[in-house]
């Protein structure tokens, strides 16, 4: 008798258990599903229809601080809960992935000119990806801090830490994109951002026995890399474009040193004269294609444009390919209705939203020399690497990339090759012992707004593991 009530209290009390365990998950589960709700995105003002669903709105990196991250997902257009999640980044630093890589490069919308209304980019990424956008570091676009002294001493370490910490925080959020396959991608200076930030989840991910941060690979265009070959590769590309003379070629190649962090007089003189004299007025994101109008007629034209890499004899304001096409986001996304749509600026922040900010790129504290170590420790990780780059920019070219490249002396498993879009090359490709890296034929420094056909291609490749189309 005893036994059988000591039996029927056990049964008890694990049936209470399980009935206390299913409704805490219950309620985490309706607390999650709030959550997502309230960043959903309905629609945009002027917004064409659509089949996807878009969250936005904020994630909290520091508390203390006050830091917050803006993000925006925009969802595989069929079958979402099958679809990888591929976070997007944008450079600068200090330039905003809403402005560029959302508006201008492999989102689903496209800013009118008049900046009143969207429409539809026929080759846009969420039709194999589930996209998510992040403006970072805090004080880019819609992310903040209410510690002023954070816009004065941000750099590539906390720019990484933050972004590791809104990942875990932003899956908490959206549970169902745990354990699911995750990659990075961006351009120009996330050539930083998008390794550091694989980094630091491999080795977060090391500490657990089962990671929610699914981490396959990464892929960076136009990608600062290297400080000393991204100097050479670069003033190499300007001579073999003909865009200086063979004098100015050899004066910067005798008088600049590529490994200082402080140039000499005679380095900054002849880098100076070739902007300003040489080059002309040309768009250097994309040598061959007209400039806009807006920026020809301004009298700052070549000031405003001369661009320096970070740490060697150019500091570079990566703000994008078109400055016309950047006012047009600039032109929305101040706008209050859009706003109050994608539950951004709730704080009232007191400055207007911009493409870029200037104030954190020129108080970048910490910039790593070369990202080529993280490479090799990341390729014997496993991980799918790619690099990619437009052959008509001239601020971080493909030569750069491909000095920076030599230099890691990787096993060359297919050899260069022509690869196509259709019937057209689109580019050039080598297959190396854990990294890809490929050319895109006639593209920018914004390989996807200059030829988004070819680079939905690309993208398409690297996701399913495949080389190019011979």
């Amino acid at each position: 008798m005893a036994s059988q009530i000591r039996a029927n209290y056990s049964f008890f009390i694990s049936l209470i258990l399980i009935i206390f365990s299913l409704t805490i998950i219950n309620v985490v589960v309706a607390l999650t599903t709030k959550e997502q709700e309230l960043d959903r995105i309905t629609t945009l003002p002027g917004q064409p229809p659509v089949t996807f669903s878009q969250f936005s709105g904020y994630v909290s990196v520091n508390e203390g601080h006050g830091r917050a991250l803006f993000y925006w997902l925009t969802q595989a257009t069929t079958h979402p809960e099958k679809k990888p999640l591929v976070l997007w980044l944008n450079g600068g630093p200090g330039c905003s992935s809403v402005a560029y890589g959302a508006s201008e490069e492999i989102g689903p919308f496209r800013i009118n000119k008049t900046g009143s209304s969207l429409y539809l980019n026929k080759y846009s990424w969420n039709k194999v990806a589930n996209i998510l956008f992040l403006e970072s570091p805090a004080g880019v676009g819609f992310s903040y801090t209410n510690t002023s002294s954070d816009l004065k001493d941000s750099g590539d370490k906390r720019t990484a830490q933050d972004a590791l910490i809104f990942l875990t925080r932003w899956m908490s959020r959206f549970p169902q994109y745990k354990y699911r396959d995750f990659y990075i991608a961006g351009e120009s200076y996330a050539g930083h951002y998008v390794p550091q930030l694989a980094q630091a989840i491999y080795n977060y991910n090391k500490k657990l026995s089962n990671p929610i941060i699914n981490l396959k690979g990464f892929m960076v265009g136009n990608a600062v890399t290297d400080n000393k070959y991204d100097g050479i590769g670069t003033v190499t590309y300007w001579w073999s474009h003909s865009m200086i003379s063979d004098k100015t070629y050899k004066n910067i190649m005798n008088f600049c040193n590529f490994t200082s962090e402080k140039s000499s007089k005679k380095c900054d003189e002849s880098v100076s004269y070739a902007v300003n004299h040489e080059f002309g007025q040309i768009d250097q994101y994309s040598i061959y294609t007209p400039s806009c109008k807006i920026v020809q007629n301004e009298t700052n034209y070549l000031n405003n444009n001369n661009v320096r890499f970070k740490n060697t004899i150019i500091h570079r304001k990566l703000s994008g390919y078109d400055p016309c096409t950047e006012n047009y986001a600039e032109e929305y996304f101040n706008r209050h209705d859009v706003q109050r749509a994608m539950h951004a600026n709730v704080t009232g922040i007191s400055y207007k939203w911009t493409a870029c900010s200037d104030v954190l790129l020129k108080n970048w504290k910490d910039s790593d020399d070369s990202m080529l170590p993280i490479y090799k420790k990341l390729m014997a990780a496993g991980l799918r690497i790619w690099m990619f780059s437009g052959d008509t920019d001239s601020v971080v070219p493909v030569t750069a990339t491909r000095f920076s490249l030599s230099h890691l002396n990787l096993k060359i498993k297919t050899p260069w090759y022509p690869w196509y879009s259709g019937t057209q090359v689109g580019g050039w490709t080598e297959v190396y012992d854990g990294l890809t890296f490929a050319t895109i034929r006639g593209a920018g420094h914004e390989v996807p707004l200059f030829q988004p056909k070819r680079a939905f291609i690309l993208f398409q490749s690297f996701l399913a593991g495949k080389e190019l189309p011979k």
